[in-house]
């Protein structure tokens, strides 16, 4: 199954980002970005890729862990950016120390579950919210109308572990699928070994 650990941000930010991605979409050249979906909108910690089913006994033992020794953090959905010439996101503010960690957390948890981890980079949290079709497309207009959004603080106050199911290929306007295969409090309990 097709991993990843992140956190989802409330209804309400949800409702925020919508908003701007609506008036994204009116703008020009925005034919030429495949838009995700709502239901996909999180913020991915660590992404684990294909992972055995008989790892995830272990791998849900040590997310947990890695939740219960994060403290809740705050956090926003603020301005945005792009990588390269194709992924188009919504940018974080808040405590982003503590944000890294926790996707740091998450990546050795998996590690030690033993879960075959890319190569690990420097976190930057961001929440895709398209991606160009093609290399031409100029995002600078979208990543302008990103600068000024500054959305409402909330608590994190949870760690997801998340299911990606792939798309059918070749079903027109078909997206990937998520469901949540755990979730645990954040506690702030240092004490824990990971």
């Amino acid at each position: 199954m097709r991993l990843f650990a992140a956190v989802v941000p409330p209804p309400e930010q949800l409702d925020q980002l919508g908003g701007v991605v609506a008036r994204l979409r009116r703008l020009p050249g925005a034919g030429g970005i495949r838009w995700t979906s709502r239901p996909g909108w999180h913020l991915t910690l660590a992404f684990m890729g294909e992972v055995e089913e008989e790892l995830l006994p272990e791998l849900l033992v040590r997310m947990e862990r890695a939740a219960h020794r994060t403290a809740p953090f705050p956090l926003r959905l603020h301005g945005g950016g792009h990588f390269g010439r194709r992924a188009l996101w919504a940018g974080v503010a808040g405590d982003l120390d503590t944000l890294r960690l926790l996707a740091e957390r998450s990546d050795a948890a998996a590690r030690r579950a033993g879960v075959a981890m890319d190569e690990h980079r420097r976190y930057q949290g961001h929440l895709t919210v398209g991606r160009a079709r093609e290399e031409g497309l100029s995002l600078r207009p979208f990543v302008d109308e990103l600068a000024s959004f500054e959305g409402r603080r909330w608590q994190v106050t949870e760690l997801a572990l998340v299911r990606s199911n792939l798309p059918v290929r070749g079903v027109p306007g078909e997206r990937p699928r998520y469901e949540t295969v755990g979730a645990w409090p954040l506690e702030g309990r240092e004490g824990l070994s990971g």
